[in-house]
């Protein structure tokens, strides 16, 4: 494994991008993948059972922390409209360049980070996209909005409470976050401390809620537009997921070459709670 920082160079200004690569560029028998993490806000910590797929299958992944986030530039003095959809392409691209590998990849987007990835490849068609991968992601704020406010009600009123506050009571919000997901994002035991680790660099009292505090999804679809997607994409969610069935499913419907695997003994993170069979999964639709 490599690690370092990537120059990004946006709007006059100069900024950082860290990066993981698992395996090497060089020789490589099979197309990078890039995981994009989740958030907005969020980091790669908790992607880090995509390096099985290096380990097992020979695939070279890049993982790295989006602007704003965990180890690339904080910039918490940018308004909101700073971050856009866009910004976040740029730094992909960016990234994609840096590697030289922009004759042949394949990108991962987890939640937020299916979103990147579809816009991506809705806005600017990249030449060397082979394959889209888009775990427990969603087609629609709205829809996602109405998951969320579904799988709350099971919950005690401190919890749905502490939601619905969201960021003027970090704290309750954060102790509400963790409930929620206890249940409803990673349900093995004990959930793995980089899981809880990445909730902190955006929630934890030395948190930086900039990126996800930013209205960069408000009224956000993909709907009407995901029959221009050109590549063979692999949609994932788990059974017990915030990306229910009905917030992934016009992926399916629409998507011309789409594949739809229900992870049954997950919920929002099935590399990590079924890490074997995502794997395996991921590298068969890769080939």
């Amino acid at each position: 494994m490599s690690e370092g920082l990537i120059d990004f160079k946006h709007e006059g200004e100069t900024y950082k991008t860290f990066y993981k690569l698992y395996g090497s560029l060089e020789n490589r028998t099979r197309d990078p993948l890039i995981v994009l993490h989740g958030g907005p806000g969020l980091c790669h910590n908790y992607l880090f059972s995509f390096q099985q797929l290096t380990e097992k299958y020979n695939v070279p992944v890049i993982l790295y922390d989006q602007l704003g986030n965990a180890k690339s530039t904080h910039l918490k003095d940018k308004p909101p409209t700073f971050w856009t959809v866009d910004l976040f392409i740029d730094e992909l691209v960016n990234l994609i360049n840096y590697f030289g590998i922009q004759d042949g990849f394949n990108i991962a987007g987890h939640s937020w980070g299916g979103i990147l990835g579809l816009e991506y490849e809705l806005r600017r068609q990249p030449a060397g996209l082979k394959h889209l991968i888009l775990t427990s992601s969603l087609a629609s704020s709205a829809l996602w909005n109405q998951s969320n406010g579904q799988l709350m009600q099971a919950f005690p009123d401190d919890v749905k409470q502490g939601l619905m506050g969201g960021m003027k009571e970090p704290e309750k919000f954060f102790d509400a976050l963790k409930a929620f997901h206890a249940v409803h994002g990673c349900t093995i035991r004990p959930v793995p401390p980089q899981y809880w680790q990445t909730l902190e660099e955006v929630f934890g009292p030395k948190g930086d809620p900039t990126v996800a505090s930013a209205p960069i999804l408000k009224d956000w679809s993909s709907i009407d537009r995901l029959h221009l997607v050109r590549v063979p994409t692999f949609i994932t969610n788990g059974r017990k997921d915030i990306s229910q069935d009905f917030v992934v499913a016009p992926f399916f419907q629409k998507i011309p070459k789409a594949k739809w695997v229900t992870f049954e003994n997950s919920a929002h993170s099935a590399f990590i709670e079924e890490t074997e069979k995502y794997m395996q999964l991921t590298s068969e639709f890769l080939e």
